[in-house]
């Protein structure tokens, strides 16, 4: 089944402060991916709020991701009715095809 069509939670511990877990959910992986990188685009605008036109890379969205406390994603599958867990090594490979093909 294609990755697109497929409902995604987000789960993101910001720190090590447990009282800072929560989750995101996106109807598809593709606006999990936005979501994540919105996420970081708001970041980057709280740490510099003089800055008109933020640019980043795939390091520094990398980065982030590993800076958290935790992040893991839930994909559900319809095949088995259930969500599949995912690691932050996955959602930074998500991450980068789906910015790869925003690009083309």
């Amino acid at each position: 089944m294609a990755n697109n069509n497929r409902h995604t939670i987000i789960l993101i511990q910001t720190s090590h402060n447990r009282a800072t877990r929560t989750f995101k959910d996106y109807n598809t992986v593709s606006l999990a991916m936005d979501g994540i990188c919105a996420m970081y685009e708001r970041k980057l605008k709280e740490l510099n709020p003089a800055v008109r036109n933020l640019s980043y890379d795939i390091t520094d969205l990398y980065n982030f991701i590993d800076g958290l406390a935790d992040m893991s994603a839930l994909v559900y599958d319809s095949s088995i009715l259930a969500y599949l867990p995912y690691d932050r090594e996955w959602i930074k490979q998500q991450t980068f095809q789906h910015l790869k093909k925003l690009a083309h």
